[in-house]
């Protein structure tokens, strides 16, 4: 007897529109569970399961940990949370971020893969950078299946083109399509795909997926399982490991945070931004103080000094405007993360 059927999905950017006309297309007696991640940032209050719950048949839920899986429900998670596959529930924890995401779309499909196999159906939808493509490749990789919304019919289409580049994809649909195409995946009696998952690659798959589970990356190994890179962990400054995924590289660090290598360098970059902005601070604060001083010494007579200590107000001021300078040509709205931010949160679905 094949076993249970399990539909994870991801998205980003765009995906809350892609996942209302998904909920629409599924009829109510969809023979599996369906699993959802969509970013969206920590503090917002998602109505999402309600959204969904309008537009289609089916029930929508955030679930609570240890919350049965069950046929023709849609498990929604929650912001700030991650969401895992265990065995016949799911768990909702604080592990780390995940391409600077919490929930992770990664974290979700690795899970998913690691318990069930080629039971499951792991479906990319509309976003920006690449979260859900380390984890559709493990899908793919344990015998899975992976299908991929199609760029051009996609909001956004970066999250779908990366899943195609780098991962040996079985389905790529229009929105319209992909309804009756996971009806007719989870209903069908066909072989199981092929487990290629070597030694090596099940030891690394049950740590991250353990990682996301609250357990200590350091504690769990991961050091030992790449190659350490010169690259501090952007989020915490951690020692990162290199990754080998197939065609592609990923990088985690010691206390469990993990990155894409384009995640890695928009976070890498967000860095940089941040010490440009502490350094023009810092000149400014230091423009005050010459300023005071040079005023002081002028009100005590000391004319020369004062002089001194306004040149020197004078330099620190042209060198923050230079650094300023640097910062404001670049458009921030060109920065993916922040392009991925501003939309989901001014998502008009989302409360």
């Amino acid at each position: 007897m094949a076993p249970q059927r399990l539909v994870v999905i991801g998205a980003s950017a765009g995906g809350v529109e892609s996942l209302i006309d998904l909920a629409a297309a599924l009829p109510p007696d969809f023979p599996a569970p369906v699993l959802v991640v969509v970013h969206i940032p920590a503090g917002t209050r998602s109505l999402l399961p309600q959204i969904l719950r309008r537009a289609g048949p089916l029930p929508a839920i955030h679930p609570q940990d240890g919350e049965p899986l069950m046929a023709g429900r849609i498990y929604v998670a929650l912001p700030d949370h991650h969401l895992l596959v265990e065995q016949g529930r799911v768990a909702v924890t604080k592990g780390p971020k995940e391409n600077r995401f919490r929930p992770a779309i990664d974290a979700l499909f690795r899970s998913a893969a690691y318990v069930y196999g080629s039971a499951v159906i792991g479906v990319i939808l509309s976003g920006t950078l690449d979260d859900g493509v380390s984890g559709l490749w493990t899908i793919k990789r344990r015998g899975g299946v992976a299908v991929v919304q199609q760029p051009d019919d996609a909001l956004y289409s970066e999250m779908p083109v990366n899943a195609l580049q780098q991962v040996d994809v079985d389905y790529v649909v229009p929105l319209a399509e992909l309804g009756e195409l996971l009806t007719r995946l989870v209903t069908q009696s066909s072989q199981d795909g092929e487990d290629q998952m070597n030694e090596e690659e099940r030891r690394r798959l049950e740590t991250e997926v353990r990682i996301a589970a609250e357990d200590g990356a350091l504690e769990q190994g991961i050091l030992e399982m790449g190659e350490l890179s010169a690259i501090a962990c952007p989020d915490c400054h951690g020692a990162l490991v290199r990754l080998q995924e197939g065609g592609h590289v990923r990088y985690r660090c010691h206390t469990g945070h993990a990155f894409s290598a384009s995640a890695l360098l928009a976070g890498v970059n967000e860095s940089v931004e941040d010490s440009l902005w502490s350094a023009v601070r810092a000149l400014e604060e230091s423009t005050i103080l010459l300023r005071q001083l040079g005023e002081h010494h002028a009100d005590a007579g000391n004319v020369r000094t004062a002089e001194l200590f306004f040149d020197q107000a004078h330099a620190a001021e042209e060198r923050s405007r230079r650094v300023r300078d640097v910062l404001i040509q670049e458009n921030p709205l060109d920065d993916p993360v922040i392009r991925e931010g501003s939309q989901v949160s001014h998502d008009p679905n989302l409360p």
